[in-house]
């Protein structure tokens, strides 16, 4: 059944008023447990700026990065060029990218249930080396592992949680995995900031703490229920009627239940879902799909994300300093995602996402005008701009939400 633009496909717009069932305790359980992975995801991001800057970790793997570090007073700029000291960090986004092709599949055959398992195992195994990491090697294998978790995690938990939400709450609960990353980003700097005292090993507690949360997705993964989407997609309707029923809390799920199947045997239907993403109709669609959430990483959240200790200490901050304020960026970004969690169902994916847009247009102006002019000059107005601008790029609202809102037309 064709429909265009972002209308959903396979589903019946009349039987979608007749859905019934309510948020049950069920369902937040499985929600809450699933949207650790999140707060992996958030952890590792958060936690790698922090090590970099500590003189323990610099001293075990990057001693030249040390004395750099030592001898640099007024022109910091380039004290933490190091290709390994690169490679430790950007090996994480790399090994995800790979796996998040190899887990795409994964997810489609064999369950959610399985993808969250597979990553929270390997994000066990990369805590684990990390946390014991006795030179470069064990260093970046165990970033390697991490990444291979987030590209496992990151396909299949905000899927998970889509398809266990109820309609109306779709949009609150599917943040939930932003909730636990940014909840995640926040703990690392705050971690940081505790174990940057702990010379020369704090560096380890760090690195090692990320298997707790491991741990509770492992587990969790092993005793969540599979999704009914997942189960009808894989041909055990009668299975995933009974999940249906129990997490909804009612037997009346006739509607709901006809529209996952009608949508299952559309999409089953395709035999070269790739190259129908590509045809002129769903163009639009794909553009969007990727432009956004590439758009919004180019504007250097990600970046600032991953570097906000090193930065504020390149601009002069002391080593307190740097991790109070990596603090204080993550804090804006977890509070913003509470207000974007009370305001979705209500004003929808579009209002948050402009408002969120203006917010960091104002951001890269004060970026351009005030720092471009006065960074260097006067270094304390640095500082205070700095953190201005780092708090407000993180009040970005809604992309990764809108996107997975997007549904292209799936007929032949």
């Amino acid at each position: 059944m064709p429909a265009g633009g972002l209308a959903p496909t396979g589903v019946a717009k009349e039987r979608a008023e007749l859905y019934q069932g309510r948020v049950t305790l069920y369902v937040i359980i499985a929600c809450i447990v699933a949207a650790v992975g999140g707060s992996i995801f958030g952890y590792d991001i958060g936690i790698s700026g922090g090590v970099t800057s500590m003189d323990g970790f610099l001293q075990e793997f990057f001693h030249s990065v040390y004395i750099s570090k030592q001898h640099a007073h007024e022109n910091n700029y380039c004290k933490y060029d190091n290709q390994g000291l690169a490679a430790f960090t950007s090996s994480l986004y790399f090994a995800g990218l790979v796996a998040s092709l190899v887990a795409s599949p994964v997810t489609t055959k064999y369950g959610r249930r399985a993808s969250i398992v597979c990553g929270g195992l390997s994000f066990l195994v990369g805590a684990g080396t990390n946390a014991g990491a006795q030179n470069l090697a064990m260093l970046l294998f165990g970033r390697i592992m991490l990444g291979v978790g987030i590209g496992f995690g990151n396909q299949a938990v905000p899927l998970y949680l889509s398809e266990m939400a109820p309609t109306h709450l779709r949009g609150a609960l599917n943040m939930m995995f932003q909730v636990a990353t940014t909840l995640g980003i926040f703990t690392a700097n705050m971690v940081n900031y505790g174990t940057q005292k702990l010379e020369p090993w704090g560096w380890r507690l760090s690195l090692g703490l990320a298997a707790i949360p491991a741990l509770l997705m492992t587990v969790g993964g092993c005793l969540l229920p599979e999704t009914p989407n997942s189960l009808i997609e894989r041909g055990s309707k009668v299975r995933g009627r009974k999940v249906l029923e129990r997490i909804r809390g009612t037997d009346s799920v006739d509607a709901e239940f006809a529209d996952m199947v009608d949508a299952s045997e559309l999409a089953n239907s395709i035999k070269y879902p790739f190259r129908n993403i590509l045809k002129k109709r769903n163009r639009p669609q794909l553009v969007m799909a990727i432009c956004m959430p590439a758009f919004q990483i180019l504007t250097g959240i990600n970046s600032i994300l991953f570097y906000a200790p090193v930065l504020f200490q390149s601009m002069g901050f002391g080593g307190n300093a740097s991790l109070y304020s990596s603090a204080l960026t993550g804090a804006v970004l977890a509070g913003s995602t509470f207000i974007s969690i009370t305001l979705v169902d209500r004003m929808g994916r579009r209002v948050l996402l402009i408002s969120g847009g203006i917010q960091m247009i104002i951001c890269q102006v004060i970026v351009a005008i005030i720092l471009g002019l006065k960074f260097g000059n006067n270094q304390e107005l640095s500082k205070g701009y700095s953190i201005l601008v780092d708090c407000n790029v993180s009040l970005c609202f809604s992309i990764w939400l809108v996107v997975g809102s997007i549904r292209v037309d799936r007929s032949e």
